[in-house]
């Protein structure tokens, strides 16, 4: 089984696309290699990856397994904290038109506190970063267009920049709509 964030791609394994390989400008695509230069290798690697990401190269192509399984773990569980506002929000906004408003803030709230918590945390931890604004790639066809073939390591990590304002927007809003919802109904409850 493949590690967790990570494909397998190997000479040849591009996917089966017909298509032809375009090749792409020095500023769209970084890799950093697995060479080992002395003993602050890993460092070496942190290094250029933040180099990279700074830079906001389209493409990042990380060798090194660690860094690259690091990486992927990281901006999965920003994805996850992202869905969980989204949805957990959605939840408690949606729960008092789906059940009798007797019974409704048993669900709303502890969803509207818990988009609240995972909108807090991602913007602590996540919003600054500039590995946010990256996701893993996995289409065969995009991965075909990149200079795999000249690494060393046959399980890269590929990240892809993404514009994520609408999506920060999004949960967001969705947070401080729960929010005003839940003092709301916390209102309600406790000055009756």
């Amino acid at each position: 089984m493949a590690a967790w964030g990570r494909r397998r791609l190997g000479p040849g394994s591009s996917g089966g696309s017909a298509r032809e390989r375009v090749s792409l400008s020095a500023t769209d695509c970084y890799i950093v290699h697995e060479i080992y230069n002395g003993e602050n290798a890993q460092d070496q690697f942190e290094y250029e990856l933040e180099q990279a990401l700074e830079a906001q190269y389209k493409y990042i192509v990380i060798e090194p397994t660690r860094i690259g399984d690091e990486t992927a773990r990281w901006i999965t569980v920003g994805n996850c904290l992202h869905k969980t506002t989204v949805l957990a929000g959605t939840a408690c906004l949606f729960t008092p038109l789906a059940l009798p408003l007797d019974y409704s803030h048993y669900i709303s709230l502890p969803a509207g506190v818990l988009s609240l918590a995972c909108c807090t945390l991602y913007g602590i931890s996540w919003q600054f970063d500039p590995c946010c604004k990256y996701q893993v790639e996995y289409d065969a066809y995009k991965l075909s267009r990149l200079p795999l073939h000249t690494l060393t390591s046959s399980t890269p990590v590929v990240l892809v920049r993404k514009d994520d304002l609408h999506r920060k927007r999004l949960h967001n809003t969705i947070a401080l709509a729960a929010l005003v919802y839940c003092v709301k109904k916390i209102y309600e409850l406790y000055a009756v």
